[in-house]
């Protein structure tokens, strides 16, 4: 618990100066963003990702659908509306975080919807390393690895790592460090036929992993296998989506809320005086 009000008044918000600031720099550099990040809301924290489009200047903001094992003690829940795939001129663009890769009905969800250019927010995997197994590396570099080919898209999976001085903040004994040693970056990028186009930082290195992709490679890709096409079965199996945006209060006549209600998740990039805009 000593780090629980800690982590809390470091969570940021989505519409907070943080976001503001990365959208801001993000739109005058023309770059597309998704941002994995602690979201807070009021008095709840969700496990978030933040699209950042700088040719519309929109952000839409996600929060995964379900909270994993322990992180179920301090974040909620998303809902069917966090399931979308953003159409750009860089292709059409979704995101998953972290264990929601491993539920098969959340990737049919996103494969469904044509996605191209997927980006999955990862942890460092350096935690409980060969101790346990389903939280390291090797398995959930291949659980990216298998969704590009599986959903014959690119695949951008990004990592944190723990630093140095991460573990000396939370390990305050050996036993601890042993448990969290330091590391455990995997960043990774994966073609649609499952092809690695990277080479793999160290898993201790901060830095950036580059790859030049050809959207062109996903139709020879889904020639083969089309999950939500020719190589599906609907009159088999089918998948019931409620994309209904869940609120803890419902007004009986519209417009009856008190101000300030929130009332979507797309916002417009806020203009800065001096920061040049993409249009």
């Amino acid at each position: 618990m000593q780090f629980v009000q800690r982590h809390f008044n470091n969570c940021i918000t989505a519409d907070g100066p943080e976001v503001a600031s990365i959208a801001q720099h993000a739109v005058s550099r023309g770059i597309y963003t998704v941002l994995g990040y602690s979201e807070r809301k009021d008095g709840s924290l969700y496990i978030a990702q933040l699209h950042i489009d700088p040719f519309d200047r929109t952000m839409t903001t996600r929060r995964k659908l379900k909270a994993t094992h322990i992180e179920r003690t301090i974040f909620g829940e998303g809902d069917g509306s966090d399931f979308f795939v953003r159409d750009t001129p860089l292709g059409r663009i979704g995101s998953l975080c972290c264990w929601e890769h491993l539920n098969p009905l959340n990737k049919f969800a996103m494969y469904a919807q044509n996605e191209q250019v997927h980006i999955g927010a990862w942890p460092g995997f350096s935690l409980y390393a060969d101790k346990a197994f389903a939280l390291g590396p090797e398995l959930n570099t291949a659980v990216s690895q298998v969704y590009a080919a599986e959903g014959q898209c690119f695949v951008i999976a990004a990592s944190t790592l723990v630093t140095p001085e991460i573990q000396d903040m939370i390990c305050d004994t050996d036993f601890k460090r042993e448990l969290l040693p330091v590391g455990g970056g995997a960043a990774r990028i994966f073609g649609p036929d499952g092809r690695p186009l990277a080479d793999a930082l160290p898993d201790t290195q901060q830095g950036l992993v580059f790859a030049d992709i050809d959207l062109d490679m996903i139709s020879l890709a889904k020639s083969a296998a089309d999950p939500s096409g020719h190589y599906s079965r609907p009159d088999v199996f089918q998948l019931l989506v409620n994309r209904e945006r869940r609120s803890p209060i419902v007004y009986s006549v519209a417009g009856d809320g008190p101000s300030g209600i929130d009332t979507g998740k797309v916002g417009m990039v806020p203009s800065d005086e001096g920061v040049s805009h993409a249009d």
